[in-house]
């Protein structure tokens, strides 16, 4: 992309405190699941072994930087690495709400995209996005995720059964 607004990069060691405030906010778990605060010590040894192959982890964390500024701003997740049926999961997070709908959670799908076909060989990425988060869908179908399933009453939140739906974008030239 000409553009290049955000870069993707491995996680680095002085991206802890910016990591351990993403994960110990409980406003977002309920994105990734979270139920337990995680420690800083945790999170160090995570950063440390980050750098394990795709293939060996199953999973790889880039973090999202703003090219002009160097300032991470968020992270994009790749998860479930099936090398065997190409295929591998996808998930982006913007921390700050002020970082949000400036384009770089576009650029960074469309970098992965990139990376996951030309580098990865996947022959699809999916996303499991709950059906109440309209900022995600309309992210994830700009860059040609297509809505393939709905499971009904997924996610408990506390109080409520939330949708979540299965977005998957498919290679067409592999």
């Amino acid at each position: 992309m000409s553009q290049n607004i955000i870069k993707l990069r491995a996680l680095e060691p002085e991206d802890i405190g910016f990591l351990f405030n993403l994960e110990n906010d409980a406003n977002l778990w309920h994105l990734s699941h979270t139920q337990q605060p995680f420690s800083m010590d945790l999170l160090k040894r995570y950063i440390q072994e980050a750098d394990r192959d795709i293939h060996e982890a199953k999973q790889f964390r880039f973090a999202i930087e703003i090219c002009a500024d160097k300032q991470l701003i968020g992270f994009i997740d790749l998860f479930d690495f099936d090398h065997k049926n190409r295929r591998a999961g996808v998930g982006i997070i913007i921390k700050d709400k002020a970082q949000r709908h400036k384009g770089y959670g576009n650029e960074a799908i469309k970098e992965i995209l990139k990376y996951a076909f030309n580098i990865l060989h996947l022959h699809q990425l999916y996303a499991n996005i709950s059906a109440d988060n309209l900022a995600s869908i309309k992210l994830f179908k700009k860059n040609n995720f297509v809505l393939t399933g709905e499971k009904k009453d997924w996610n408990f939140d506390g109080k409520h059964y939330q949708d979540e739906l299965l977005f998957q974008h498919i290679r067409k030239d592999a």
